[in-house]
């Protein structure tokens, strides 16, 4: 069954609360929509630390977009190799690089800054394997754009949250959060949503009785109850 849509106080005090526990909700240093694009897909299956080490060593070794576009995919895929699944990620990214390049005749995305939300997400997910959450990090992250970029850790969260139905998946995920959460929130909510998961509503076992949002939360009472039964 349907899980009913938080109502925007909820979403606002649930806010309020991440923010009051975790500390502010700042988004990624704003980075050019080539970058971010690169960066996402680095970031796939993977932790920050390991993305940032592979994406330090592709520049390192291709320092201009132009190199890296001309470049072999294994010589790509030796330099990620510390990002893991380099041997996937290094064609993908090769292209969509290639794929901007033949269409714009550069690697310069500026044009974006002054499109509407709709056509730079159109643009981008036309974009060999380029989905909703690649698209969404790069209109939040590199255009500032009112979205919520939905990972792994906001997809479980807001499902137990109940902001999503649980027949939801991934993509429909960032429709359907976007309609509860106001645009000025959504990406400082991304954040801590993304913080919320990592730290407390974790995949395995989510630590409920130490959550800011347990009273909202409506999976939270059978969790806490399990702990209580093995206590």
């Amino acid at each position: 069954m349907s899980l009913r849509p938080p109502d925007p106080k909820t979403v606002r005090l649930a806010h309020r609360r991440l923010e009051r526990r975790l500390g502010p909700l700042d988004p990624p240093l704003r980075r050019d929509p080539v970058e971010e694009l690169v960066l996402t897909v680095l970031s796939q299956n993977t932790s920050d630390v390991n993305r940032d080490r592979a994406f330090a060593a592709l520049r390192g070794r291709f320092p201009t977009w132009d190199a890296l576009a001309s470049a072999d995919a294994p010589d790509v895929a030796d330099a990620i190799r510390p990002g893991g699944l380099s041997q996937i990620k290094a064609p993908r990214i090769l292209a969509i690089l290639r794929e901007i390049r033949d269409r714009d005749g550069s690697l310069d995305l500026v044009w974006m800054r002054d499109a509407s939300d709709e056509d730079a997400a159109a643009y981008l997910v036309s974009l060999p394997g380029v989905g909703p959450k690649t698209a969404a990090c790069v209109l939040a992250f590199s255009l500032e754009r009112p979205v919520i970029p939905v990972d792994t850790h906001v997809f479980r969260v807001a499902g137990r949250l109940g902001w999503i139905p649980p027949e939801a998946n991934a993509d429909q995920a960032h429709e359907l959060l976007a309609a509860v959460v106001p645009p000025k929130l959504r990406v400082s909510m991304h954040v801590g949503l993304i913080r919320l998961g990592r730290e407390i509503c974790k995949a395995g076992r989510p630590r409920c009785e130490d959550c800011p949002l347990n009273d909202l939360c409506p999976t939270a009472p059978t969790y806490m109850a399990g702990r209580a039964d093995h206590a």
